[in-house]
């Protein structure tokens, strides 16, 4: 599905200035999606390591914060060469390796030409936690959210609406032929929400039930990662609610 941050994730891949760039945002708003696709749109080959998933990788980061090595073992480990330039590379919930974390600030001072991309959750949870060294300055950052309207309305196919009112005069009234499929996409947003699964499992199904099904799984791991501290307000932070479906 389309994500604006795309947009902005090109830029950050152009600039002279750039720094290992670090993306934050609520678990399953579609991080690991968005830079896989980014890496799949932009860059010759990409080395995707998940410190969630493979727990031994850690190992690597152990040693020393030398980035040669460190790019010498990822790519001996994964069997892909990791060449500045060409290859981006890919840190996944990069909390779990205090680490490598660190290690941002010497990929930064060592190596500023290789692309490296991380995705993080409850990041600020982690450090505090874990006492992690953050490389303050050294890192670029942005935030992701769950899917905006926008992105809503692109992913249901209506795209021409988008580009329809982009040049609306502001004097003209939008007449029913246009309001009434635009009103009916904006209700389906306030119930369907704008995290990823949900966007999807209501693209492909149109039922309201299975959406509200992956919601309700949405909020239980968040519930569990967050150890408990869940509060009933953040469920509109996730971007969806209770509204009449009529």
């Amino acid at each position: 599905m389309h994500r604006d941050i795309l947009n902005d994730l090109i830029k950050w891949q152009n600039k002279s200035s750039r720094k290992p760039l670090l993306v934050t945002g609520v678990r399953q708003c579609g991080k690991t999606y968005t830079l896989l696709e980014f890496a799949n749109k932009s860059f010759k080959n990409y080395v995707y390591v998940n410190f969630e998933g493979t727990e031994n990788l850690s190992a690597i980061f152990d040693y020393d914060f030398d980035v040669n090595r460190i790019t010498s073992e990822l790519s001996a480990y994964f069997k892909t060469s990791i060449i500045p330039g060409e290859t981006l590379l890919i840190f996944d919930e990069i909390q779990e390796c205090p680490r490598a974390v660190t290690s941002l600030k010497y990929f930064c001072e060592n190596m500023r030409e290789l692309h490296i991309v991380c995705a993080a959750s409850l990041l600020g949870v982690a450090l505090k936690r874990e006492q992690i060294s953050f490389p303050v300055g050294k890192v670029n950052r942005m935030q992701l959210y769950p899917m905006s309207f926008r992105e809503f309305v692109i992913a249901n196919g209506r795209e021409d609406l988008i580009e329809l009112f982009k040049n609306w005069p502001a004097d003209r009234v939008i007449p029913d032929l246009y309001s009434t499929p635009y009103n009916k996409l904006l209700k389906e947003y306030y119930i369907v929400g704008g995290m990823p699964e949900a966007v999807k499992t209501w693209v492909e199904t149109g039922d309201f039930d299975e959406v509200e099904e992956i919601q309700n799984e949405i909020l239980n791991v968040r519930f569990a990662a967050s150890g408990g501290r869940w509060c009933a307000v953040q469920r509109s932070r996730c971007g969806y609610g209770t509204v009449d479906r009529r």
